[in-house]
């Protein structure tokens, strides 16, 4: 069952992904605060 591990990859990846634009767009990007 390839298959299974390999959707399971890509959807980990992706939710990474996901979750790492997440976290950035709520804690703010390194020296935002300075441009604004």
């Amino acid at each position: 069952m390839w298959y299974f591990a390999w959707i399971l990859g890509i959807l980990l990846a992706c939710s990474f992904g996901i979750i790492n634009a997440i976290w950035l767009e709520f804690s703010g990007y390194e020296g935002e605060e300075e441009q604004l």
